[in-house]
């Protein structure tokens, strides 16, 4: 009897181990690594503001302290609005218009266009908060200072930093329209939108 024939088989590749394989030992090590760096990892949760009653913010109350931004005091003049007489009509209650060191800051650094603005900034009826970030944008200062102390109200003309302080629970945010100022997220307020 003859030798039997052997058909050749097409489009038959060897079988070889791929490196991100888990049976080889550089991986096995890589694996073991991450695994035990998820497990020393403590987990951090942010603590619960006592202040906050659901979304509702206890420590609001009359007289309310406003942080005031710098766009908004230049949207102010420019809408010829009085800043204090304006908010206490809004908020129906005696309203002390705040200011952060690094707004003062940035309202200096905008010059002699803006020196209208300066001198309304730098008016006795203004309460000056020291702040504690040296030199930083004031809109970050302005959050910090909000999620460190939730008893103010920011008022504000941007609409990034409105964004920003609208995902901070219980802190209302004051803006211009249509020639009258309004708050966003506080039920008692008058000139809030219905």
């Amino acid at each position: 009897m003859g030798k039997a024939k052997k058909t050749r088989k097409f489009a038959v590749a060897k079988k070889i181990i791929s490196p991100k394989d888990s049976r080889i030992k550089s991986n096995q090590k890589e694996q073991k690594a991450i695994a035990e760096a998820k497990k020393e990892k403590p987990r951090h949760v942010d603590q619960a503001i006592s202040a906050l009653f659901f979304q509702y913010n206890t420590q609001l109350g009359p007289p309310y302290h406003v942080l005031v931004d710098t766009n908004f005091i230049n949207f102010s003049i420019r809408n010829k609005m009085d800043l204090v007489r304006s908010m206490m009509d809004c908020l129906l209650a005696k309203c002390i218009p705040c200011i952060t060191d690094c707004v003062m800051g940035e309202l200096e650094k905008l010059g002699s266009k803006y020196k209208v603005a300066l001198k309304l900034a730098q008016d006795p009826r203004f309460e000056r908060i020291p702040c504690q970030c040296k030199g930083c944008y004031a809109d970050d200062c302005l959050v910090n200072m909000v999620k460190q102390w939730r008893c103010f109200i920011v008022a504000t003309c941007d609409k990034e930093l409105r964004g920003r302080i609208r995902k901070i629970p219980g802190v209302p945010c004051m803006y211009i329209s249509s020639h009258r100022y309004t708050v966003e997220r506080m039920p008692e307020a008058f000139g809030a939108p219905r």
